[in-house]
């Protein structure tokens, strides 16, 4: 069976979020982190999803990633790409969303394409070309103040106009609300008037459906997770294909591990650390050479009973304060190694079950466990699901996009609940 749907995303947890979703609808799903090697056995999926770290790198190095899995997944058959970023298009005036996309439209000469970043279940919508986290546009959101790509705008037209040479246009909701027929005749006509790509506002998963089912026969589309769902939901519609089982999650101990400083995220930390061990790594510490990771390890193993949890998720302020006195790429440097240490050490010690916040700290954390893929189990909440990776010994990795989940998902997932 080849696979329909070809997915590049530019971080591991967004890749991980689009592949729960899409097993959610129907959808099988594996993904890699990196682009596969020749030797590499690729199971039977409908869908396949390169996973890479290129959200925030040079925006060279993300074009050059990008083309590498785009060509390798066009090599196993895929009909369609998807290039996957954040649903809250998070970039900078140089990239990378930008040069990525045009990259990947030049690359297969796809005519028109959508700019989809909506996720209606999380509070990620579009209107008038806007995108809008919960009621707040973005640029009023908390990714105002994000440490690495802060979103000062909410205009996505002009965003993605600053990051690209390619034009781009608009889909009103009044023309999404009219049906697939009149969505696919509105980008017609802005391709006919050499438009590249077309925002489309989306404010909930019934507009999904609709733009899904204009653009399955495109070939390059991109946005964030819900714009798959809605691929899927079109495909489904077709075909009349059902949800496999989930597979088993691995049994043994746990700990949370989380790097990300979202709002979100510090929510879910301070709740949690209100009844679990909790342990704090400090960059400062780490960058005046104290042994943080075996401090850190110790404790988790003196308390693997209770699932302990260690961070470094901190407000705005205590972030600025740190990049200010060692520089933002350091200083997320320094975490990302710590992180990564102490996956590898906690595997080390009988732990089967990860639960790690954060992008950056996921990659971090799956590169330092040496994990090649993962299949998609069950969604904890949307966009997060477990998922059990391929090599041995298998282990259990919730990988949580920082914006992602609720309250007490961090208990929710151990509990299964």
């Amino acid at each position: 069976m080849a696979p329909w749907l070809g997915v590049i995303a530019d971080d591991y947890t967004g890749a991980t979020d689009l592949a729960g979703m899409l097993v959610r609808s129907g959808t099988s799903a594996v993904q890699f982190f990196g682009v596969p090697t020749d030797d590499m056995v690729v199971p039977e999926a409908d869908c396949l999803v390169v996973a890479l770290k290129s959200r925030s790198i040079d925006a060279a190095d993300a074009v050059e990633q990008s083309l590498e899995a785009a060509r390798w997944l066009l090599a196993q058959g895929v009909e369609q790409l998807f290039f996957k970023y954040c649903s809250t298009f998070d970039s900078t005036a140089a990239g990378n969303i930008g040069p990525v996309a045009e990259a990947l439209h030049r690359e297969i000469g796809s005519g028109i394409a959508v700019i989809a970043p909506a996720v209606p279940e999380n509070g990620r919508t579009v209107y008038q070309g806007r995108l809008f986290v919960g009621e707040k546009p973005l640029d009023e959101s908390p990714m105002r103040n994000h440490p690495l790509n802060p979103m000062t705008d909410s205009d996505l037209g002009r965003l993605f106009s600053a990051q690209s040479s390619l034009t781009t246009g608009l889909v009103s909701l009044s023309t999404v609300r009219s049906g697939a027929d009149a969505v696919r005749q509105r980008l017609t006509a802005l391709e006919a008037d050499g438009i590249s790509f077309a925002v489309v506002d989306t404010v909930a998963d019934e507009d999904l459906i609709a733009i899904g089912a204009a653009i399955v026969d495109a070939k390059l589309v991109t946005g964030a997770a819900g714009m798959a769902v809605g691929l899927a939901a079109a495909r489904a519609a077709a075909t009349g294909q059902s949800s496999a089982p989930a597979p088993a999650l691995p049994v043994g101990a746990a700990a949370v591990l989380s790097g990300s400083c979202s709002t979100a995220t510090q929510g879910q930390v301070a709740l949690y650390s209100q009844d679990h061990p909790s342990f704090l790594i400090d960059p400062l510490r780490l960058a005046a050479g104290d042994d943080v990771v075996g401090e850190a390890l110790a404790f988790a193993r003196d308390n693997l009973d209770s699932v302990p949890l260690i961070y470094s998720s901190a407000d705005p302020a205590q972030v600025a304060a740190v990049q200010a006195e060692l520089g933002v790429s350091r200083s997320a440097g320094l975490i990302e190694d710590a992180f990564a240490s102490i996956a590898r050490g906690l595997v080390e010690s009988g732990v089967r079950r990860l639960i790690v916040a954060g992008g950056e700290t996921s990659g971090a954390v799956v590169v330092g466990l040496g994990t090649s893929a993962i299949q998609i189990g069950e969604e904890v909440d949307p966009g997060v699901p477990w998922t059990i990776s391929v090599d041995e010994p298998q282990i259990g990795l919730l990988l949580k996009s920082g914006n992602f989940g609720a309250p007490d998902i961090f208990t929710k997932a151990l509990e299964g609940r």
